[in-house]
C-alpha cells in the first residue's frame, strides 16, 4: 500500500523520503499529510486517485471543451462523396503534372486550368441539352 502511494505521490510531484528517525513518516510535511488521507481513504473505501486537483480538474474541463469543438462533422451521401473525391483526384492529378518549383504560381495555375476545364464540361452539357431539346420528337396522337 505504502509503495503505490509513493507512486503516486512522485508522480504528483511530491517528494517521498521519509525520516531517519522516523522510518514511518515522511520528511515534507505535505507528503505527510496525504499520506494520512491517503490511509482514511482507503478505509473508507475512496482510492485517492479518484480525487483530482484544482489543476486536474481545469484540465479535465478543457478536454472536454475541445472534444465538443471538434465533433464529427455531418456525415455526407455517396453523391457528395463521389463528387469530393473527384475533384481531389482532378487536383492532385493537376498538381502532378507540374514540377512543383514555383510555389504560388503553380497554385494559381492549377487553379486556373481546372475552372476552364470546369467551364469547358458546362459548355458541353448545355449543348448536349439543346441538342436534345431541338431534335424533333414524333408522338402519336
Amino acid at each position: 500500500m505504502r509503495t503505490a502511494f509513493e507512486a503516486w505521490a512522485q508522480r504528483d510531484g511530491h517528494i517521498v523520503r521519509r525520516r531517519e528517525d522516523k522510518p514511518e513518516e515522511y520528511l515534507v510535511f505535505e507528503t505527510q499529510r496525504r499520506w494520512v488521507i491517503w490511509q482514511a481513504a482507503l478505509e473508507h473505501g475512496k482510492t485517492p486517485g479518484g480525487r483530482k486537483t484544482a489543476a486536474q480538474k481545469e484540465a479535465a474541463a478543457a478536454e472536454k471543451r475541445a472534444a465538443e469543438a471538434l465533433q464529427r462533422p455531418p456525415a455526407i451521401n455517396s453523391d457528395e462523396a463521389a463528387v469530393r473525391n473527384q475533384v481531389l483526384n482532378e487536383v492532385l492529378d493537376a498538381f502532378s503534372t507540374l514540377g512543383g518549383e514555383r510555389g504560388m504560381d503553380d497554385i494559381l495555375k492549377v487553379v486556373q486550368g481546372l475552372k476552364k476545364k470546369q467551364q469547358e464540361q458546362a459548355q458541353d452539357k448545355v449543348e448536349e441539352r439543346v441538342a436534345k431539346s431541338s431534335s424533333p420528337v414524333r408522338q402519336n396522337a
